[in-house]
């Protein structure tokens, strides 16, 4: 079964077995909503757990798991990853990619000139940034619009770009 990232526990919060979670997910309402079901990745095993409630608190969020009731229920889970299985991820429209999907793709101009591969996904504002790894260069940032990501196939395993002056 394939898992998948959806926030990582950073530390406790107070003695009532509170959570503090930075979301790695665009869908934090629907991933931490009550009721739903998590796994905790802890030592490669995935540990089930349902969320009992959760609330936004100074850019993280603060959880509370089913059954999990004080500080020495949850203290060993710091730094551990919460997911979701496959088929906990909901389709997306047309144009819309999970992270896991654009990770590794080659990209091209589109003139046809090979850049490298997307290693990583920086989230710091308005949009992503695909960070592509280049051969004997520095890694080229591509902000994630429609000026410059022209076409996106995940079944060629391509992204073709235009890049607009000032950005190689």
């Amino acid at each position: 079964m394939n898992y998948y990232h959806v926030g990582k526990i950073v530390n406790t919060h107070g003695i009532r077995g509170e959570v503090r979670v930075v979301p790695i997910t665009d869908f934090v309402d629907d991933r931490f909503q009550n009721g739903k079901q998590l796994f905790i990745e802890k030592n490669h095993d995935y540990i089930p757990v349902t969320v009992e409630k959760a609330r936004p608190h100074k850019g993280m969020e603060l959880v509370k798991f089913e059954g999990l009731d004080n500080i020495n229920d949850v203290q060993t889970f710091r730094d551990c990853y919460l997911s979701v299985t496959e088929e906990q991820q909901s389709d997306l429209e047309d144009g819309e990619y999970y992270y896991h999907q654009i990770i590794g793709l080659d990209v091209v101009t589109d003139d046809g000139r090979e850049l490298g591969k997307i290693k990583e996904i920086m989230s710091p504002g308005a949009n992503d940034v695909w960070v592509v790894e280049r051969s004997g260069k520095q890694d080229l940032l591509l902000p994630v619009i429609k000026d410059v990501i022209k076409d996106v196939d995940l079944d060629k395993h391509l992204v073709t770009v235009e890049l607009m002056e000032g950005l190689e």
